[in-house]
Parts: structure tokens; C-alpha cells; sequence
């Protein structure tokens, strides 16, 4: 019987992680069963119990249950610790389950495979929530020269500094603050693009030769990636990249085999791109 796994959400119909850990499976050889499955809110610690003491050894975890899964694991890495919110759960040989996020490395990987410099550089990352506290540990793991979070209310901005702060150069601040700042990477970690709305963000933010990567990903360019060209970055990317290889992470903890991710992205961006010509 091969090795069950599962993706728990609410929405869940959308995922596409039954798809990519299918094309991962074919890659590597590997025997094992992956579903998505939608749970009521309120109800993650009872589903979770019932996956795992049914046989289940691993979930990946999808909105709105991260920091649900946080709470029902036994032990944390590092740096879900840090993150305070968990996207993967597997099951250890004692029974007991470790939660980890694999999404702030799936993000740099995505951006190191896409040849983007990250050391030295200045990053600014739009958003202060849980997206946004997940890449930041990793992100400060690839010593830019600084790393600035703006947010609508900035003490938000500045607690996330403060919480990150032994790590390198973090600071927080209010959007209205970015006024007269440059940067070279700029990450927009807010849900707006996907509603056609935009963070309001200054005329000449982006330094020379910038690099624009939305979280989010759609079958078109988002509103952030269409300003960030407009406003003359040479690097534009969605995130969806950053799912593929959160999930990449996710299957090498679980099966201590790396797939490769190029191949899955190229197949699901065509696939995006057949569904929107329809």
C-alpha cells in the first residue's frame, strides 16, 4: 500500500498540490497517495487526529488552518518557531508530529533559480502578515544589505522588526514612509493583487536594474507585476515558483528525495495559460 499524504484547506478545491506532488511521484519513482481534502473551520485538530491515526503520514496545510497546525504539532523546527504558523505536518516513527513551513525557502528558491541576487541587496516586503513572517527568516538568511517591511498600520511593521531582528538589518515602517527610499528587490506579500488592488507605493521606489516578486500568482500578470514593469524593474515574477517549491520542500522532508521544479512550474503555467484562452 503506498504512503498517504494530503493537503488540508478551506477553500480547498483550488489547490494544485494534488497535481504537483503527482508530477513529482512520476520524476522520482516514488509510491505514494496525495489528496486535498476541505475542513470545516473550527474542526483541524479532529481531521488532523483522523488523518494520522488512520494511517496518514504527512499534510501540508493551506489556508485559513497554518497557525492551527502550529498549535496541533508536537515540535516545531526553528524556524516555524519563528514563522508562527506551519504549512507541513509529518508523522515521526514515535507517533508524534513535527510541524515545519517550508514557504519562505520556497520563495528563495524559486528567486535563485530564476538567477536573482539576493546577498547585498536592498529588499522591501510589503505586508505584515503571516505570508509576510514566513519568508522572513530565509530571506534574511541571504544577507542583504537591508531588509524593510511596509504595512498600512506600521506597528505591525515594527513588531514583525522587532521579532527578526537578531537575524540582520530589519526594520518596519508605514507605507507612507517609503517616500524618497530605493530598493532592489521589492516583494508584495498581500493578497491585493488578486482583487485588481495595489498597495500605494511611490513614484521612484525601485532602483536601477530591479527585481518585482508577487506572492501571489494568477494566469495574467498581477496589478503588482504590471506596475512593477511600468515603473522599469527588469525582473518580474508571480509566486507561483514559490508553491511549487514549498512543495518540492515538502516532499524532500518526506521522501529525503529532491524533484525538480522547473519542469512542473513550465507545465502548470501552460496549463494556467490553456484555461484562460478558453
Amino acid at each position: 500500500m503506498s504512503d498517504t499524504y494530503a493537503v488540508f484547506g478551506n477553500p480547498i478545491v483550488q489547490s494544485k498540490s494534488p497535481v504537483i506532488h503527482r508530477q513529482f511521484c512520476e520524476q522520482t519513482g516514488e509510491d505514494m497517495t496525495y489528496t486535498k481534502q476541505l475542513v470545516a473551520e473550527g474542526e483541524f485538530a479532529s481531521a488532523a487526529k483522523a488523518f494520522f491515526t488512520g494511517g496518514g503520514h504527512g499534510l501540508n496545510i493551506t489556508a485559513p488552518f497554518k497557525q492551527d497546525a502550529f498549535t496541533y504539532a508536537n515540535t516545531l523546527t526553528e524556524r516555524a518557531q519563528r514563522a508562527g504558523a506551519v504549512n507541513l505536518l509529518t508523522q515521526q516513527i514515535d507517533g508524534s508530529v513535527t510541524g515545519d513551513t517550508t514557504d519562505g525557502i520556497g520563495m528563495i528558491n524559486d528567486m535563485l533559480n530564476l538567477g536573482w541576487e539576493l546577498s547585498a541587496k536592498r529588499i522591501l516586503v510589503l505586508g505584515a502578515g503571516g505570508a509576510v513572517r514566513g519568508v522572513l527568516e530565509p530571506l534574511l538568511g541571504q544577507n542583504p544589505s537591508e531588509l524593510c517591511i511596509a504595512n498600512r498600520t506600521a506597528s505591525k511593521a515594527e513588531d514583525l522588526a522587532r521579532d527578526f531582528h537578531d537575524l540582520g538589518t530589519v526594520s518596519g515602517v508605514s507605507l507612507e514612509d517609503l517616500t524618497g527610499k530605493q530598493f532592489d528587490i521589492v516583494i508584495n506579500g498581500t493578497s491585493a493583487s488578486l482583487h485588481g488592488a495595489l498597495p500605494p507605493l511611490p513614484e521612484h521606489l525601485l532602483g536601477p536594474d530591479a527585481a518585482c516578486y508577487d506572492m501571489m500568482y494568477a494566469a495574467e500578470p498581477t496589478i503588482f507585476m504590471r506596475w512593477a514593469t511600468e515603473h522599469g524593474a527588469t525582473k518580474v515574477a508571480d509566486g507561483l515558483g514559490m508553491l511549487v517549491g514549498q512543495a518540492a520542500e515538502s516532499f524532500y522532508a518526506w521522501r529525503h528525495i529532491r524533484p525538480e521544479v522547473v519542469p512542473v512550474i513550465t507545465q502548470l503555467r501552460r496549463k494556467m495559460s490553456e484555461g484562460k484562452s478558453k
